[in-house]
């Protein structure tokens, strides 16, 4: 059975171009698997930033940590667990500021644990969340995917591959303030060329 796992970040609701992306591609793959469970996260609900707290819950042992502590670390777990249940990840990636939002930010620090997701070895990190895919469904007004002031999907793709996720494909329906309803064509034809 395949599990997906859907994340949205932008913070403009139903006006968002990267979730009704985010939810045409969930679309499509569940045509082609329509067993398929998906687990939604939207992390414009509360993803906090890591902090001092944060470390101290997550990398002591379970056994020790005081009720403040467990309650950190439960949250950064199930976030964790999503991903490690998901075959599939389908990420909106909505561009503020040249780079990813805040709460996607949040997320992605939460589930980067040494020794969870990723080890250090004597060749370098190894990621420990192998073996998924991840669909991106990047909006911008301006930025270009690609270009040199995209500091969106390039972070974005090495945190993935960083964590072991390598397979990631790009729909991006970028510089919408030019031509907004031929680049969100583009971008929905994109989607049905994506192979399920």
């Amino acid at each position: 059975m395949t599990h997906i796992l859907r994340i949205d970040s932008s913070i403009k609701g139903a006006d968002s171009v990267s979730r009704r992306l985010t939810g045409r591609i969930v679309e499509r793959l569940k045509a082609a698997h329509p067993d398929a469970i998906v687990t939604e996260r939207d992390v414009t609900n509360g993803i906090p930033a890591i902090d001092g707290a944060w470390l101290g819950a997550v990398y002591i042992p379970a056994d020790q940590r005081n009720a403040e502590q467990a309650q950190i670390a439960a949250f950064s777990d199930r976030l964790l667990e999503e991903v490690r249940a998901a075959d599939i990840l389908v990420i909106g990636l909505p561009v503020y500021n040249f780079g990813v939002p805040a709460q996607l930010k949040n997320w992605i620090d939460q589930i980067t644990r040494r020794g969870e997701s990723f080890v250090y070895t004597e060749n370098g990190p190894e990621g420990l969340l192998k073996g998924k895919r991840a669909i991106v469904a990047l909006s911008s007004d301006g930025t270009r995917m690609g270009s040199e002031v995209d500091f969106a999907s390039p972070y974005l793709r090495h945190m993935l591959g960083f964590l072991g996720i390598t397979d990631v494909t790009f729909v991006a329906a970028d510089q919408m303030v030019f031509d907004p309803e031929a680049t969100l064509k583009r971008a929905e034809q994109e989607v049905e060329r994506i192979a399920a």
